[in-house]
């Protein structure tokens, strides 16, 4: 029992209150070590054994939508061939998941210019995400060459006010209020694809959206950077760094 383990530890790992039972600062800890344990097993396994040795169990990724769908999707097949016994779970989210208490294993993060990664992560820069103004293949050339703000506009105002894509309409093209507000960028292309009007996506979405088209050069001053981030002390687990080196050497902005 819970009792027991307390007494021979010497120490309380939960404090009882009215509300129920709140971990102690001693069992906070208590994950931390397992899991530096279970780095050094998995470094001590991977020394022991062939490289070739088949690579197992669950690497959980997060990342914003338009990077899932865009760029981390497409390369998931040659993944799963490679390492067929490896689970993967992928979550789109716009909130910015823990890799310090380990609710992710690996993130992708696109990241203002002016900003960087947090110093306790280690990470590799893959490159800048480009914008470009969208509308649907399926509208005339004409169209499509009318003046940028007689359109409809989607965007994700309200959801994600300080989006670069956001910040630069805002700034040049201050008249414009969008028609249609959405909660996150896969839903502005989604909806720039069913005809409904224009809005701003990462460039790199047209390779995967056969049904958009650019009608802009790259947006000046409308960018960031996208990271491949991991924790120090899980970054060499042989299934993490399998992933982390997929989508490293496989991720190419254009």
């Amino acid at each position: 029992s819970v009792q027991r383990i307390e007494k021979r530890l010497g120490q309380r790992l939960f404090e009882r209150t009215r509300q129920g039972y709140l971990a102690s600062d001693a069992m906070l800890a208590i994950p931390t070590h397992a899991e530096r344990i279970e780095s050094e097993l998995e470094a001590a396994r991977a020394a022991a054994f062939s490289p070739a040795q088949a690579i197992s169990g669950r690497v959980r990724l997060t990342t914003v939508d338009a990077v899932l769908r865009g760029l981390v999707l497409p390369l998931v097949p040659s993944l799963a061939q490679r390492h067929p016994q490896l689970q993967l779970e992928l979550r789109a989210t716009n909130e910015l998941m823990s890799l310090t208490k380990r609710d992710a294993d690996i993130a992708l993060r696109a990241i203002i210019p002016t900003s960087k990664p947090p110093d306790h992560l280690i990470g590799r820069n893959l490159g800048e995400i480009r914008f470009v103004i969208c509308a649907p293949k399926s509208w005339s050339a004409a169209k499509r060459r009318s003046a940028i703000d007689s359109h409809d506009w989607i965007a994700p105002d309200e959801a994600l006010p300080e989006h670069p894509s956001v910040r630069w309409r805002r700034k040049n093209f201050p008249k414009v209020l969008p028609r249609y507000l959405v909660d996150g960028v896969v839903s502005v292309a989604d909806a720039v694809t069913a005809g409904v009007g224009v809005g701003i996506l990462p460039l790199f979405m047209l390779d995967t959206e056969p049904r958009l088209t650019a009608i802009s050069q790259p947006l000046d001053n409308c960018n960031s950077q996208l990271w491949l981030l991991a924790h120090p002390e899980s970054r060499h687990l042989r299934r993490i760094a399998a992933v982390y080196q997929h989508f490293a050497d496989g991720i190419a902005l254009p």
